[in-house]
């Protein structure tokens, strides 16, 4: 194990595996370090934290979060199947599946309510995941939300079977396992990553290494041709528009202003607050796709806020 490498995992507590429907899992656990007793010297109300990455991303990710977020919350985070440290498996990927493995990881390890944090897909199978079992979430925080339905709205119905049937050229297994053998390599990763990024200087070693050893797994390009025709199709998920408005937990929107994947001027995230009251928006400047890993101190600061100012008003 590298330098690099060890010094990361150090960040982000006692790696962990669980088998779940016989695939081979990762998590991590953080016990709440401080502020978490009362004067009795029993545990306080604060909601432990389950958080969940985007896509290519890991509990790695997480690095510069964990150990701040775990001075008040009992913090979880968990490798998505197919992602990460988790198994390469061959399964029928889309975000109802992911949302059944962070219910049924609930149900193993924490079974009270939790503040759900995810970035990307991660905030995508969080809000659905806080529909499908509101018993499971107490708040929700996403950081950047992609919309499986805005690219079924971009797209008129007349020119939707053009598209699938270039989309289905495009993911041949031959053409993708080629491209898989590109794209894994660390100097396209960190070409690629420069689009998630605002900031260039803040691709480092050490995300490279994150984000670059998981595609050299055991069946990560059979899991790369699965995952590529599902990602970035409506087959994702549902539209957040049709789920947001039913929701009733507090909720958070964080959105890097610069976030190229999906522009705010584009994706306009201020209409999400106009679905459901509950939601709050806060924009972060000088952030891309993942403001959580390019501005940690304030990221972090604006999520430990948010959860007590929460907490206060329900006293």
């Amino acid at each position: 194990m590298s330098n690099t490498t060890s010094n990361w995992q150090k960040k982000i507590g006692n790696q962990r595996n669980w088998v779940w429907r016989g695939w081979q899992t990762r998590y991590t656990y953080v016990r709440c370090q401080s502020n978490c007793e009362n004067m009795e010297g029993h545990q306080s109300e604060n909601a432990p934290m389950l958080l969940l990455h985007g896509f290519g991303a890991s509990i790695g990710h997480w690095r510069q979060n964990i150990s701040v977020l775990s001075q008040r919350h009992t913090v979880y985070a968990l490798d998505l199947l197919g992602f990460g440290a988790s198994e390469k498996a061959i399964a029928n990927y889309d975000v109802n599946f992911w949302v059944e493995q962070v219910y049924e990881f609930w149900q193993t390890f924490i079974q009270v309510p939790v503040i759900l944090l995810g970035n990307s897909t991660g905030s995508l199978i969080s809000i659905v995941a806080n529909a499908t079992y509101p018993d499971m979430v107490e708040g929700l925080i996403m950081i950047n939300l992609p919309d499986p339905g805005a690219q079924a709205e971009a797209i008129p119905p007349w020119l939707l079977p053009t598209v699938e049937l270039i989309q289905n050229m495009v993911a041949s297994p031959l053409l993708l396992r080629a491209l898989f053998l590109i794209v894994r390599r660390p100097s396209v990763i960190r070409r690629w990553v420069k689009l998630a990024y605002s900031n260039p200087d803040l691709i480092t070693e050490e995300l490279v290494e994150i984000l670059a050893r998981p595609p050299r797994d055991r069946g990560a390009s059979r899991a790369f041709c699965i995952l590529f025709k599902i990602m970035g199709s409506t087959k994702l998920g549902p539209s957040v528009k049709t789920v947001l408005p039913a929701l009733k937990t507090p909720m958070l929107l964080i959105w890097g202003k610069q976030d190229l994947f999906i522009p705010p001027k584009l994706a306009n995230p201020s209409q999400f607050t106009q679905l459901n009251p509950h939601l709050q928006l806060i924009e972060v400047d000088n952030a891309g796709h993942c403001p959580h890993d390019e501005r940690p101190e304030i990221v972090n600061h604006l999520i430990l806020d948010w959860i007590a100012q929460q907490k206060q008003q329900n006293i």
